[in-house]
């Protein structure tokens, strides 16, 4: 907001969502934190505030309200959290190409390619999402680790495993979901 006429102004072309969210640069985060600051930062730049005033700050508190809701997921989720925090420190993102040397790694993938390919059979999918969850939970862990010791390198390995976890979760969501 402009301090003198307490306009509405236009984002800043490319913000540190850390800082626009009141969050330490770090992988661990305070969620319930993180939700108050989305809240109050809704609150006061949502769109529906904004019907009686000027169309250009409409198109601004549009524009507000539509980052503070990427900041909020993109910090909120642990995978795409990390990944920006490399993309802050000027390292590329993670490719799944990156854990290809882990043969057993890529054959437990496979594993539950596999057993998500069968016939729907409500046990063998909940086996796999209580199996994804934990390995997620797992990586997570590890993830907190890397960041904390800034070994970045590992970091982005560990994080292009989360995304073969984070694919095989889409993929087992698509099958609960009743057709």
């Amino acid at each position: 907001f402009c301090p003198g006429c307490q306009a509405l102004q236009p984002p800043a072309p490319r913000p540190d969502l850390f800082r626009l969210m009141d969050c330490d640069r770090s992988f661990r985060i305070d969620a319930q934190q993180l939700q108050r600051r989305f809240r109050s930062l809704q609150l006061a730049v949502h769109p529906d505030r904004f019907g009686q005033r000027p169309p250009e700050e409409q198109y601004y508190s549009e524009q507000h309200s539509s980052l503070i809701n990427k900041a909020y997921q993109t910090l909120l989720n642990p995978l795409s959290r990390g990944l920006y925090l490399l993309e802050l420190s000027g390292v590329e993102p993670a490719q799944e190409t990156d854990c290809d040397a882990d043969s057993a790694f890529l054959m437990e993938i496979m594993e539950i390619n596999e057993k998500l390919a069968e016939p729907k059979n409500e046990d063998i999918l909940e086996e796999i999402e209580t199996l994804i969850k934990v390995k997620q939970e797992e990586l997570t862990r590890e993830v907190t680790a890397a960041f904390e010791r800034d070994d970045l390198q590992e970091a982005k390995k560990l994080l292009a495993k989360m995304k073969y976890f984070s694919n095989l979760e889409d993929k087992l969501k698509a099958q609960k979901i009743p057709s």
